[in-house]
């Protein structure tokens, strides 16, 4: 099992509810990580990070990752990816734009089954609350794609994903609630500057 019961015992039990102790940071944990496996099994680790990146999210780089030697990756960028054209399909509706603008869209990539949850999501007017429901729904993902890996690499990258939630949410308030939604809206334009989104009228 290449070490992996050693670290995983080493490392938090990570819950929606678990925040990072004083002077403890996500890079801190996946910097000690990757000391402690294969270099084979640390690429997996980064193939996990870029995927957090603005940059990264292009064409080339998922129909790379869904080739992925590890499960994981491959499945959990599969549905990554699937959340990202959702989100982008929910913001070309608002503006009235064709659908499949700023979508990627790959052969061979299952059908994305939580599809509903996220315009569920999408269409509620607390933006606070409309981003914690995109993560709670990546949480379970997670927890979903690892409920049978204990002392594995798959585990340790679902603990690292976990851990990005948690990281995003760190210093999150009310304040910065809207840009972060004003971010989510841009991600699916490829830019985080020029968008400027007008939220629907309540009914």
């Amino acid at each position: 099992m290449g070490g992996y019961e050693y670290i995983i015992a080493s490392l938090p039990a990570i819950s929606k509810d678990w925040r990072f102790a004083d002077g403890k940071s996500m890079e801190g944990y996946v910097s000690w990580i990757k000391t402690q496996m294969p270099s084979r099994d640390a690429k997996a680790v980064d193939t996990l990070l870029d995927s957090l990146k603005e940059e990264c999210m292009t064409p080339e780089f998922y129909e790379t990752a869904l080739k992925d030697k590890n499960r994981f990756i491959r499945e959990y960028l599969a549905f990554d990816l699937g959340l990202r054209n959702t989100q982008a399909r929910f913001v070309n509706k608002v503006f009235g734009r064709p659908e499949s603008d700023d979508t990627i869209n790959l052969e061979g990539v299952p059908a994305f089954e939580e599809s509903d949850k996220v315009n569920q999501v999408l269409s509620g007017h607390d933006i606070l609350v409309r981003e914690k429901g995109l993560d709670s729904i990546r949480w379970d993902k997670i927890s979903d794609l690892t409920t049978f890996n204990y002392f594995d690499l798959d585990a340790v990258l679902g603990i690292i994903a976990k851990m990005s939630i948690v990281e995003r949410w760190r210093a999150l308030d009310p304040e910065s609630g809207a840009e972060m939604f004003q971010r989510l809206i841009a991600e699916t334009r490829g830019t985080y500057g020029g968008v400027n989104y007008t939220e629907p009228a309540k009914e």
